[in-house]
């Protein structure tokens, strides 16, 4: 039984089909017949009102093909309606003859008119409408394609998204254009079926009356009485779920993406003017002066300015009441400066310094503020969220703030109170990348990328697709802004990682593992000397997300060794799985090794103490190394877009703190930091 069920459930839109195409050409009962129109006129009202509650185009996807359906079931109704007609007298069922009763009311001229009024209005008036902005919107989708798509794969690149997310977002693209595309085509069906209910009138009232006259032996008032009845209820029949099939076509199409469905949008919206109201009372009073019945006048006016009246007295939020973010209080009120700093507490206040604040210049208010429609906070939570997933550390709260002191045009990027990044933007512009530099030919604003120093123009809008049709990669300003942050974050994140932040990680860690952290904190590991290796990890971009792992090693080496630097490399070596995949690429990792005589002479200038050790080489040594460094990065620089220098583990915290000084961005790792699955590939060997 249940898989009868099931076999109808999954091939009952396909029977449907097929028996719509059976009716083309098998005889209908006249009772079945007014089922069916019933049925047809019910699928049309849910169609509508279905696209009157959607908030997005993509939740009603199958419109397109609906549309054919329910306008192959109209053709088919229409001929066995017609075949009815022409056979039995002009009968044709009970719901025909009541629509042409109803409209007709014993004036033929009056139902035909009546008639082709709906047929115009549907054909020169929704449907032509629906398909101009069908049309529209799917040449404007497909031509924005690439932007998406380079939006996507800019926020990916950026950690700002994950995979997962980047694909159902390229999906949704291609959903969106094969939908505009498919309503651009549907929308001809409606259009075709008018112009057939035209064809079907004329042949139901001239062919009716011919068989009227001739083959049933009528009166010609007789014949045009009982076929003008059939034809316009036929008609009738036919087209008004044509129309409301074709409004909700229009629906469809002009309908925008909203977080509502249109009954709270069109409330929203329309009542957002109470002001209007009262203007449009006003103006139909003066409407007596001319004529209109002042009783129907009044009414409404009186009916608008009531509207207006209740609108009006809405309460709304009181500035002084205005709570302040993540504080359940009323703010205090201040009636001067003076007499706030008399209370100390409020001194204390000025001693706060934010771990995080972007400054903006007041032309880039509207990137932020959410109610012009910024996004700039939600990129910012889904980095904080992607770093957290990616690192293994809580991003600290951003303070955004507007600034007097900057450009109009400028940012600010602030940690812990001092500016540490800055960059200029053209609210009104895309950033452009291009292909090369012989390329480069848009005309465009010369500037530098913030977040990487790379070359680029900004691009105005008029010129957006002519730079897309090039291979330029245009990012909106939000993203380049976000963009910096992220990479200005990256760089930083082993300065904002503080105590109370290491607590709130190992309090999460003992939710899963307790025993780990109370045989490890605070003896043999205390609390400062995990913060010194969590930071100096994060500093060259290792995770910390396995905290567990880390402690374990920190409890096996911590009894016997206080130095940090020595305890990191062994959590490093912990990490090898972490750290192979994060700096390997398809299980290559392409590198550059370090000569044996250059390990000796680092080696031979390591001092140690009973604090630790340190680096004491002479400075002619020193240039030999970095010159030796220097010519083997340039080799590579074309290869690999990140250099990988790989060390003996004895030598790599120490060659890594004297190259540090001189290229930051080298990732020097050692061999024991290194997974057995991955391959090696050596580009070339650093000797003095």
């Amino acid at each position: 039984m249940n898989k009868l069920v099931k076999f109808l459930s999954d091939n009952m839109i396909a029977a449907f089909i097929v028996l719509i195409v059976f009716l083309l050409i098998v005889p209908l009962p006249t009772v079945i017949l007014d089922f069916l129109f019933i049925a047809q006129i019910g699928l049309s009202l849910i169609i509508l009102l279905i696209t009157m509650y959607v908030k997005e185009t993509l939740e009603f996807s199958v419109f397109p093909t609906l549309l054919l359906v329910t306008t192959l079931m109209r053709l088919s109704l229409n001929i066995s309606s017609t075949r009815s007609i022409l056979t039995q007298q002009g009968y044709a069922g009970e719901v025909v003859k009541t629509f042409g009763e109803f409209v007709i009311k014993g004036n033929v001229a009056v139902g035909l008119v009546i008639f082709l009024i709906i047929v115009l209005v549907q054909f020169l008036v929704i449907t032509k409408g629906s398909e101009r902005v069908a049309e529209v919107s799917a040449r404007f989708t497909l031509d924005a394609m690439p932007g998406k798509q380079m939006a996507i794969d800019a926020d990916l690149s950026s950690g700002l998204i994950d995979e997962q997310e980047a694909r159902v977002r390229r999906s949704k693209i291609q959903r969106e254009a094969s939908f505009f595309g498919a309503m651009d085509g549907a929308s001809k069906f409606v259009k075709g079926d008018s112009i057939m209910s035209i064809v079907v009138t004329l042949i139901n009232l001239i062919g009716g009356i011919c068989i009227g006259l001739i083959g049933e032996g009528m009166g010609f008032s007789q014949a045009i009485s009982t076929y003008s009845i059939a034809t316009v209820g036929d008609g009738l029949m036919s087209q008004v779920p044509a129309l409301l099939i074709s409004v909700s076509t229009g629906m469809m199409v002009t309908r925008s993406t909203s977080d509502a469905d249109i009954n709270i949008d069109f409330t929203k919206q329309f009542l957002s003017q109470p002001r209007v109201m009262l203007i449009a009372g006003i103006a139909l009073l003066c409407t007596i002066a001319i004529g209109f019945p002042p009783v129907q006048v009044i009414l409404f006016a009186g009916l608008l300015f009531a509207g207006s009246y209740l609108l009006t007295r809405k309460p709304k939020k009181s500035p002084e009441l205005a709570l302040a973010e993540g504080d359940g209080a009323p703010k205090e009120e201040i009636t001067s400066e003076a007499a706030y700093y008399r209370n100390i507490d409020n001194l204390y206040g000025l001693l706060n310094v934010d771990p995080i604040r972007i400054e903006f210049g007041y032309s880039l208010i509207p990137l932020v503020d959410e109610a012009s429609g910024g996004s700039f906070l939600d990129r910012v939570v889904m980095f904080r969220k992607q770093y957290a997933q990616e690192m293994g550390m809580i991003v600290p709260t951003v303070q955004l703030t507007d600034s007097g002191t900057i450009n109009p045009n400028q940012y600010a990027i602030c940690l812990k109170g001092e500016e540490v990044a800055r960059g200029d933007i053209l609210v009104d512009h895309y950033l452009g990348l291009a292909p090369s530099e012989a390329e480069d030919v848009v005309e465009g604003i010369d500037t530098i990328e913030p977040a990487f120093g790379i070359k680029a123009k900004w691009i105005s809008e008029d010129k957006k697709v002519k730079a897309e049709l090039l291979g330029y990669t245009l990012i909106d300003p939000t993203s380049v802004i976000v963009t910096h942050f992220s990479e200005v974050i990256k760089a930083h994140a082993y300065e904002l990682l503080n105590r109370g932040e290491i607590n709130n990680m190992l309090e999460n860690l003992k939710k899963t593992n307790p025993a780990i952290v109370k045989d490890t904190i605070p003896n043999p590991i205390a609390i400062g000397d995990l913060q010194k290796v969590l930071a100096k990890l994060l500093q060259e971009g290792v995770p910390i997300r396995d905290l567990e792992t880390i402690l374990e090693t920190l409890g096996d080496y911590g009894v016997k060794i206080k130095d940090t630097d020595m305890l990191t490399e062994y959590v490093r070596q912990s990490l090898k799985r972490a750290i192979s995949r994060r700096f390997s690429e398809a299980g290559q990792m392409k590198v550059l090794s370090l000569d044996a005589s250059v390990e000796s002479m680092i080696m031979g200038a390591v001092k140690k103490l009973d604090s630790g050790s340190y680096l004491a080489l002479d400075q002619q040594s020193i240039q030999k190394i970095v010159a030796g460094t220097t010519q083997q990065i340039d080799k590579i620089k074309d290869l690999v877009q990140v250099p990988i220098v790989l060390t003996s583990p004895i030598v790599r915290v120490y060659f890594k703190k004297l190259i540090d000084q001189f290229y930051p961005n080298v990732v020097v790792l050692s061999f024991n930091e290194i997974d057995t699955q991955v391959v090696v590939q050596a580009l070339g060997t650093i000797s003095v």
